[in-house]
């Protein structure tokens, strides 16, 4: 094995060993058992839009507003002669 071809197999194994390494998280990993939790969604119903979670959301979501003014009308600025 060549020396450049070395050196770019350690610099893949570092990069990727600090990768793995740094994902963040402190202490083990857990689920979440609070009420506030119950109300997230989960991986699958993020991962499909449109599933019995957005369905039933749309139900339970308030309409939007009437809009309080018509929108003005176009007006030409142009002159034609």
């Amino acid at each position: 094995m060549s020396a450049p071809a070395r050196a770019a197999l350690m610099v893949s194994l570092a990069a990727a060993a600090a990768g793995l390494s740094a994902c963040g998280q402190r202490g083990p990993l857990f689920l979440p058992t609070d009420p506030a939790a119950a109300q997230r969604a989960t991986l699958p119903q993020l991962l499909t839009p449109g599933g019995p979670r957005a369905a039933s959301d749309a139900e339970a979501a308030p309409k939007p507003a009437a809009a309080s003014s018509a929108p003005a009308p176009a007006t030409s600025t142009g002159t034609q002669k």
